[in-house]
């Protein structure tokens, strides 16, 4: 399975660093590279014969909503077979990575490993958005024109999408930091690895990024409440912010945004937020079954729209809302499902896990979700295929049966092997 676990982390770094996945040529090949390590899965099973295929309740609601967004495009449910179609393999092949990393990713060690490529691919996605902001020139990657403007930051077009893969890989160093699972002579390097995103966080100047950061420490304060953590622990986390805070002066913060005040005009604005989350409401209520059709928001949008600034819109800026717009309930059913999954199965095992270093690794990932969650209450992080594999890989991570016993020679190091 090293092979599967090499190939799913591969497709994640390949998503980020096109952008996001988000143009038609990244998502060909980051759907034709779900199918083949599918593919690959599937004839190492035939032939070896000897692993137990396992599966998860988070898969049944993303199979249901994969039907039912096959049913609009079979039968012709939907104000653009052309888009639903497209979003229907993006779909299908989040579920089967998803379906894969529940087979690759079985034992404490093999968790381990992803956390370990999760903070050190995290903090050096943070150092480039770093660099690139204080030496931006005007062009992704110092060299493609932006064609269609934006805010960037890092390999984003959108800053606030940074903020969304921060808020993803953040709590993979800090939490574990924060409760005392890390090895003393480790510390120091896991600190890095969360304090370079953070400052990248507050550099990009997201303020859905800064209120879901907020909600991340939220959740980790009253874990840390409800365990009784040690001071030394809470020095640790206070450590790590004010050193990113020192981070972010030092860099001085003022004289950087205003290589940005020219991108400001280009940001959507809480008026048109508001508006479009009525006008969204509203092609709801007009379509409250089925919806419209997975992807067809940017077709059916302009009849709806109350306040008009010569701009396309083609995202709501609130996940929930345009998901209940294109599936309309039985869609928007599927996804409660999904999230109720997601936050009882997790806190589930938390309480079974308690202190164990699996358990700092289990709740690494429901922080990470509950942050990004926040998020896509103002923002469209769930459309951009990179943060999406990365939210299911995370929401995987905090529901999986992880055991928390390792071999008699190496338990000794059950709070430090990071």
């Amino acid at each position: 399975m090293r092979l599967l676990r090499f190939g799913i982390c591969t497709l994640a770094v390949f998503a980020v660093a096109a952008h996001g996945g988000v143009e038609d040529w990244a998502r060909a090949v980051f759907e034709t590279g779900a199918g083949l390590l599918f593919l690959a899965w599937a004839l190492w099973i035939y032939f070896t014969k000897e692993e137990q295929i396992v599966f998860s309740p988070l898969i049944p609601p993303l199979a249901a909503l994969s039907l039912i967004v096959l049913g609009q495009w079979l039968f012709h449910g939907t104000a653009s077979s052309y888009s639903t179609r497209m979003e229907l393999l993006l779909l299908v092949s989040d579920v089967i990575l998803l379906f894969l990393a529940l087979q690759a990713f079985r034992t404490l060690q093999d968790w381990r490993g992803f956390i370990w490529f999760g903070m050190i691919f995290g903090f050096l996605v943070s150092l480039f958005g770093v660099l690139q902001h204080l030496t931006f020139n005007g062009k992704l990657y110092w060299f493609r024109d932006m064609e269609y403007g934006g805010i960037p930051f890092g390999p984003y077009v959108n800053r606030n999408h940074f903020a969304g893969f921060v808020e993803l890989i953040l709590p993979l160093s800090l939490v574990p930091l924060v409760l005392g699972r890390v090895r003393r002579e480790r510390r120091p390097v896991v600190g890095l690895f969360a304090i370079i995103p953070i400052g990248a966080l507050f550099l990009s100047v997201s303020r859905g990024g800064f209120v879901s950061f907020g909600v991340e420490l939220a959740v980790l304060a009253l874990v840390m409440i409800q365990r009784r953590t040690k001071g030394k622990q809470l020095f640790a986390g206070g450590a790590v912010l004010l050193l990113a805070l020192l981070m972010v002066s030092w860099l001085g913060v003022s004289q950087v945004l205003e290589r940005f005040s020219s991108f400001q005009s280009l940001e959507v604005t809480a008026g048109k937020r508001a508006s479009m989350r009525r006008d969204t409401w509203q092609i709801f209520l007009h379509h409250p079954l089925t919806g419209t059709g997975l992807g067809t928001l940017q077709i059916v949008y302009p009849p709806y729209e109350t306040l008009y600034d010569g701009k396309t819109v083609n995202h709501t800026h609130n996940d929930y809302l345009e998901a209940l717009a294109e599936t309309g309930i039985l869609g928007g059913l599927c996804c409660a499902w999904f999230l109720a999954v997601l936050f009882r199965e997790s806190l589930s095992r938390m309480r079974q896990l308690q202190n164990s270093f699996a358990g700092s690794l289990q709740l690494s990932g429901l922080v990470a979700c509950a942050g990004f969650l926040v998020h896509s209450t103002v923002d469209f992080n769930l459309h951009i295929p990179s943060n999406a594999l990365l939210f299911f890989l995370l929401a995987l991570l905090a529901t999986s049966d992880v055991p928390s016993m390792v071999p008699a020679r190496s338990r000794h190091q059950d709070t430090t092997n990071r």
